[in-house]
């Protein structure tokens, strides 16, 4: 049974997640909260197996919810769920260590998905939206001149350059399956370096993989 928790302000969004969630045989919702305050509290008392976390809300929002979570050691994971159109600075909940990032407008069958892949430890951004998030976050990076780049990141310095390779086209959005068709390996065998790739880097799950590729420059701004 997978247990969620909804942080959320808009009072009739809770209740239609509620109701989408309890109509599944395998998820059940532990509390609600309007605030990210008030998911902080309910994180700690019913350790969720997953958070449904909105960015806008008032006091604390959801993206400073889901640092303090995060950094907080709760296995509890956070999928954002926010209108991303109207948020410029939705990017930042990911850098916080968010697992996934869905629009409100998904359909009930991807929200359920999303909820049952950051579950399982994986995570979850659909394609289009991984683009237009990126395209978001690029922006906010810090450009460094060409005469005087940056060291590189300690965290690429045990990487294998296959690792290096799968790494950065996992920042390039290529799936498991691309990766595999294109650089003509296995599947389980694309698995296994993405597992390792994450274990070394320290990234929290494939989200943070792309995130870290660009950070360290290994993909450049389109």
């Amino acid at each position: 049974m997978t247990t969620v928790l909804i942080a959320d302000d808009q009072p009739m969004q809770r209740f239609g997640f509620r109701m989408l969630l309890e109509s599944q045989d395998d998820m059940t919702v532990v509390g609600e909260a309007a605030n990210g305050t008030e998911a902080i509290r309910l994180v700690d008392r019913h350790h969720p197996d997953v958070v449904l976390m909105d960015i806008r809300m008032p006091g604390l929002d959801g993206i400073e919810a889901t640092r303090r979570i995060v950094a907080g050691g709760d296995r509890t994971r956070i999928l954002i769920v926010t209108t991303f159109d109207l948020d410029e600075y939705a990017y930042d909940g990911l850098r916080a260590g968010a697992s996934g990032f869905l629009v409100k407008d998904a359909q009930p069958e991807e929200l359920l998905a999303g909820i049952r892949a950051v579950a399982s430890g994986d995570a979850v951004v659909a394609p289009s939206l991984t683009r237009r998030l990126l395209d978001a976050y690029i922006h906010h990076l810090p450009t460094s001149p060409t005469a005087d780049p940056r060291p590189e990141d300690p965290r690429l310095a045990s990487l294998t350059e296959r690792e290096r390779e799968i790494l950065t086209v996992i920042g390039q959005g290529w799936t498991n399956t691309e990766i595999a068709e294109r650089l003509h390996l296995a599947e389980s065998t694309v698995k296994t370096h993405v597992g390792r790739i994450l274990a070394k880097t320290g990234a929290r799950d494939r989200v943070q993989a792309v995130i870290l590729a660009y950070d360290t420059q290994l993909v450049a701004p389109a």
